[in-house]
């Protein structure tokens, strides 16, 4: 049973049910009610329910992502998450699983779509990483994105927990997001799936994970490819997007290096690979890649860039950009159409770019 203090309170629930009724809006009372005109930066306008929710957001929830302990950290990011999830996709099957970890075992969650019948083939099955800085995040908070890459994904979805910082710092996660891959490839038959057609993929820290899964296991029986949703891919380079956004959008700039403080510490350096992909010194010959950016997001920068490297290297890589959103819009979709919208179509994207991938004869 989880534990009370992890699940969202009577208040909390109100406030998400308030933010449902505010999604609902039309878009001019939005910008009305949030008292300020129209969000452009870049060249780029803020979805307007993004900006009343924004606006709506209690002082208290507006506090770093990391204020306090870990365990307080945890509990906020956990009940935020449940109360504004709304009510859970449909799919096939849902049940949870526990998997052999770097260390032990993991909690894993497998989704699958409703069968097609008949003589139909193997569905593929995506290895799915939540975000949370490394520290935050857990099956729950990210039960509904991987519902909803499920079934507008035709795919099955695995997702799988790694061990969290600060009590287990890098490369902790990294040794089990791998171990995760590896165990979802060899039971892949078994759940149904294509054995051929793995891949990994990830929001924020979850994608960084996925990304370094994909450039450890490139030599030997890599992913089928790669889902890297705003992904954190350079400790090093001060980006354009850090200064523009640093502030009032989901993520701060000191939240991405309290996270990376936590989890990297100095334990790697900001040049390594396992830390920011980008800094590989070989990107070729990686599975093809779907990088998905938001245009109001510190990250969005560095995702952009890792794909751009990608392709110069002859590594597929499709990138798209959602210039009206925020960071972490793949867990607002029960508030937020546009998030909505944005990760169903993302999902269709994905199946597009898995089945145009060519399969061994």
């Amino acid at each position: 049973m989880p534990d009370r203090r992890d699940m969202p309170s009577l208040r909390d629930r109100l406030r998400g049910a308030a933010a449902r009724s505010l999604c609902r809006l039309p878009a001019p009372l939005q910008i009305r009610l949030s008292r300020r005109p129209p969000v452009r930066i870049d060249g780029q306008t803020l979805d307007p329910t993004l900006q009343l929710l924004l606006a709506a957001r209690p002082k208290g929830i507006r506090t770093p992502l990391t204020a306090g302990s870990p365990a307080e950290a945890r509990r906020r990011f956990r009940r935020e998450s449940l109360s504004v999830r709304g009510r859970a996709t449909a799919i096939g099957a849902v049940r949870d699983l526990t998997v052999t970890g770097g260390a032990g075992p993991l909690r894993a969650r497998h989704y699958a779509p409703a069968s097609a019948g008949g003589a139909a083939p193997a569905p593929p099955l995506l290895v799915y990483y939540h975000g949370g800085g490394f520290m935050l995040g857990d099956l729950d908070t990210h039960d509904e994105v991987c519902r909803l890459l499920c079934l507008h994904g035709g795919q099955q979805v695995f997702s799988v927990e790694y061990r969290l910082t600060p009590e287990h710092p890098f490369p902790a996660a990294v040794e089990d997001a791998e171990a995760g891959f590896r165990w979802a490839q060899a039971h892949a038959g078994e759940l149904g799936a294509d054995p051929e057609r793995v891949a990994v993929g990830g929001d924020s820290a979850g994608a960084n994970l996925a990304a370094v899964v994909a450039q450890r296991t490139a030599h030997a029986r890599p992913p089928a490819a790669q889902l890297l949703l705003y992904p954190p891919t350079d400790r090093v380079t001060a980006r354009r997007s850090h200064e523009l956004f640093d502030e009032g959008f989901f993520l701060s700039l000191a939240d991405r290096e309290a996270f990376s403080a936590h989890y990297f510490g100095t334990s790697a350096g900001e040049d390594d690979p396992h830390s920011s992909p980008l800094m590989a010194a070989d990107l070729s010959r990686l599975p093809p890649a779907l990088v998905v950016t938001a245009g109001f997001d510190v990250l969005r920068d560095e995702g952009e860039a890792y794909a751009r490297a990608l392709s110069e290297a002859d590594t597929s890589c499709v990138l798209h950009c959602e210039p009206s959103l925020a960071h972490g819009f793949v867990q607002l979709t029960g508030v937020c159409p546009a998030a909505h919208r944005a990760t169903v179509a993302l999902a269709r994207r994905w199946r597009s770019l898995l089945d145009g991938i060519p399969q061994p004869s």
